[in-house]
């Protein structure tokens, strides 16, 4: 059994220890890997669980600054309270030196080191704009076989964060009142991301309150009446935290998990397809609308390997 099929293994056991080497294979660089991690992504596909996996991938983004991390920490208490197994995947910048992460989230989000429901890994964003490398995609996937929560956390909001929401089930975006988050959220066209919007530093009484209201309106004026809003504070006592989970399973409880996984699962292999080959590549199998539909050929269940493969014959 190769190492991939056998750390996949583990992660349908419920093995949460095999995390760390699973995050290690994923960011292999080393061309011998390449298959390895195929075979681990087999092994957690949808034809190898008998469905989906059971984790909530729940996407955080919003600027720097934000509160993110002090949100995170709050979060990872209250869903371990709960009894959940969380993993949390923070991307951070890449070093142009090594590729590896630079700002090492571990050190800004509280966690109990002697806790083995949680797990908290810093992953490079490499060179994707969307800030999502293939590492970090097949790592959720991977991951939400075992843990019950897998969160990915991103740096910032724009166009380019729309990454994050083709591989989480939910998106959490953060904005802070009386900073210009607010105004910058509502000029940026990105009101489509946020499956749930979290108001930060609800200490701040009025200031955050209207900030709520405000976008409450954009919401509703935009068409996303069904996004929710929340408003938190990270301050001990911390507060809002237990309607913000709320709010995340509410979404999950009502959200097509196989059509948005499958939509997630095809739209990395095209990402992964165009890191590898370019537009040059993708002209040659007819474009991007052609590449879209020969991925609506393949079983809904592909993994995101065999997706990428499938690709790969029509060039």
């Amino acid at each position: 059994m190769s190492e991939g099929a056998a750390l996949g293994a583990r992660l349908r056991d419920g093995d949460l220890s095999a995390a760390p080497a699973v995050l290690n294979l994923v960011e292999s660089r080393a061309p011998r890997h390449r298959e390895d991690v195929a075979a681990l992504l087999r092994a957690v596909s949808p034809a190898a669980l008998g469905g989906e996996a059971h984790g909530h991938v729940v996407g955080v983004t919003g600027p720097p600054g934000a509160g993110k991390s002090s949100l995170l920490s709050e979060l990872c208490r209250a869903w371990r309270g709960g009894g959940r197994s969380v993993a949390v995947l923070a991307v951070d910048p890449s070093s142009k030196r090594s590729g590896g992460a630079l700002l090492g989230d571990r050190a800004r989000i509280a966690f109990d080191p002697e806790d083995r429901g949680l797990f908290i890994r810093s992953t490079a964003a490499g060179d994707r704009l969307g800030g999502l490398a293939p590492a970090t995609r097949a790592a959720a996937q991977a991951l939400a076989a075992a843990f019950d929560v897998v969160v990915i956390e991103t740096v910032g909001v724009g166009q380019s964060e729309t990454e994050v929401g083709e591989v989480a089930d939910t998106v959490a975006v953060i904005v802070q009142p009386g900073s210009g988050d607010v105004l910058q959220f509502l000029k940026s066209g990105i009101m489509e991301i946020p499956d749930v919007l979290v108001i930060t530093k609800a200490d701040l009484g009025d200031l955050a309150q209207r900030a709520r209201r405000d976008l409450s309106a954009a919401l509703r004026s935009a068409g996303s009446r069904d996004t929710k809003v929340v408003a938190v504070s990270s301050i001990s006592p911390a507060t809002g935290i237990d309607e913000l989970v709320e709010a995340l399973d509410a979404h999950r409880a009502t959200l097509d998990v196989g059509g948005r996984r499958m939509a997630a699962r095809r739209a990395g292999a095209l990402a992964d397809f165009l890191v590898e080959h370019g537009e040059r590549g993708l002209r040659e199998i007819g474009g991007r609308r052609a590449a879209v539909a020969a991925l609506a050929e393949e079983d809904p269940g592909a993994d995101a390997p065999t997706l990428l493969a499938a690709l790969e014959r029509r060039r």
